[in-house]
């Protein structure tokens, strides 16, 4: 199934460039401005409380006026796959459908809920966390080629454990189908759009990948995937669906086969002529580092104490973790902090697709939001600043000179390796947060 897609250009009459609060269209679902929460681990789970928690995260980012919340990345199968702890699962039925109060709360405040659909592969739990491959000593990795060299490297240090089971052609269909599935229980769970997780390092950007994809059959097209991905879920739901594409243009010295940002404007090309209802292209590299946060060494989270056990029972040894700690000091260097680092790559896909293009990463002030919109993107998302303020959308649509608390030092990010909820927990930000509720910073006209 190909979908054809009629959006138009905006305008070039200055007067009509679209503003925040402007309502956009995707995939005939309209939403009542161009801001969204970018999906964020939400560290849910698979149980009972799962809705509950997902409601307490994503509901007040509805409540302060955004148009789209993008739940986290849910896992489309049963074992495996979750690429960091308490990533929750959506292959069963029943409990899926058990989660149909999260739509339903996110609707009541006039907002639209997708739900980012994963699969690990080589950057899965069973991969990378000591103490998950203990306790699943039997779990398969799943991966699209033989592991790249420097992965292989990492398993002779004992640092990973790469012992994967290289999918057939006929185990992709299979994998294809499970995110057809995984859609469809979502739709029927009354959520408004599915968005394809392509890049991060998860499976999808591993077909993507020439790092990593050297397959010899059908799917030596990384495009090939998308295709019968797309299909699958199309054959069960007509809800919108979108796509996060990569370029890997942050990749380590010395790795020569990987996406250039030509590739990423070809694959969102492709992606809408296949019939995806949007794109978000970003910019990162073939491995799951800092490039993915960009901004400070998070050194306050890897020196707090509270996280140690768990960053030991993660890595191995706690004189591990300090390895991995210390490569983190190193990537952070290269991966210093840009304002709107996808800007120019967005710009590029807009000019060459006719489906909306949302810009994430590195966006923080009203300001430079008004400046992207009709330039470089449609809709602009953020994902850090919402664990600053789960309620910052009350603030950038309403003051044109708002700008985030965030100060984008990743102590929220790395405690989530730990099994730890991703929080803000920077006391100078907690204490801005704090006078502006006083100030009825978060306040809007509904809860008036």
């Amino acid at each position: 199934m190909r979908t054809t897609h009629t959006l138009k250009p905006e305008p070039s009459d200055s007067r009509c460039v679209p503003r925040l609060d402007d309502p956009v269209t995707v995939g005939g679902l309209r939403l009542r401005n161009r801001l969204y929460r970018t999906p964020l681990l939400e560290c849910a789970g698979t149980d009972s409380e799962t809705a509950d928690t997902l409601r307490s995260e994503l509901e007040p980012a509805a409540a302060a006026g955004a148009g789209l919340v993008c739940q986290g990345a849910t896992v489309v199968r049963g074992e495996g796959g979750c690429a960091a702890p308490g990533m929750t699962r959506v292959h069963d039925d029943e409990f899926v459908a058990g989660l149909a109060p999260v739509p339903d709360a996110v609707e009541a405040h006039g907002g639209r809920v997708f739900a980012q659909l994963e699969h690990g592969g080589l950057r899965s739990m069973e991969v990378w966390h000591a103490g998950y491959r203990s306790a699943h000593p039997d779990l398969d990795q799943l991966a699209v080629s033989d592991p790249p060299l420097p992965l292989r490297a990492a398993d002779r240090l004992g640092l990973l454990d790469v012992s994967p089971r290289v999918l057939s052609t006929d185990a992709v269909y299979d994998l294809a189908a499970d995110f057809g599935r995984a859609a469809g229980r979502l739709a029927d769970a009354g959520y408004h759009g599915v968005h394809v997780a392509g890049a991060n390092m998860g499976i999808v950007q591993q077909f993507l990948s020439p790092f990593y994809n050297r397959r010899s059959d059908e799917f030596a097209d990384g495009g090939r995937f998308l295709e019968v991905l797309y299909d699958e879920v199309r054959e069960r739901t007509d809800a919108p669906l979108i796509a996060k594409l990569p370029a890997e243009t942050r990749a380590p010295p010395g790795i020569r086969r990987h996406l250039s940002a030509d590739d990423c404007v070809a694959l969102c090309e492709r992606a809408a002529e296949i019939g995806f209802d949007a794109v978000a292209p970003v910019s990162g590299s073939v491995f799951w580092d800092m490039h993915i946060v960009r901004g400070e060494y998070p050194e306050r989270a890897w020196a707090d104490d509270r996280f140690q056990a768990g960053y030991a029972d993660a890595f191995g040894s706690r004189w591990r973790a300090k390895l991995v700690s210390l490569a983190n000091r190193v990537q952070a260097r290269r991966a210093s902090f840009e304002p709107a680092w996808n800007a120019d790559l967005c710009r590029r896909v807009r000019e060459r697709v006719d489906v909306p293009v949302m810009l994430e990463g590195g966006v923080r002030e009203r300001e430079r939001i008004d400046r992207l919109l009709g330039d470089a993107c449609d809709l602009v998302g953020m994902g850090r600043p919402f664990y600053a303020e789960p309620r910052l959308p009350a603030r950038l649509l309403d003051d044109p000179d708002a700008a985030v608390v965030c100060e984008n030092c990743n102590n929220c990010a790395v405690p989530q390796a730990a099994g730890v909820d991703g929080v803000c927990r920077t006391p100078e930000v907690l204490a801005e947060r704090g006078r502006l509720a006083r100030e009825g910073a978060y306040e809007t006209s509904e809860e008036d």
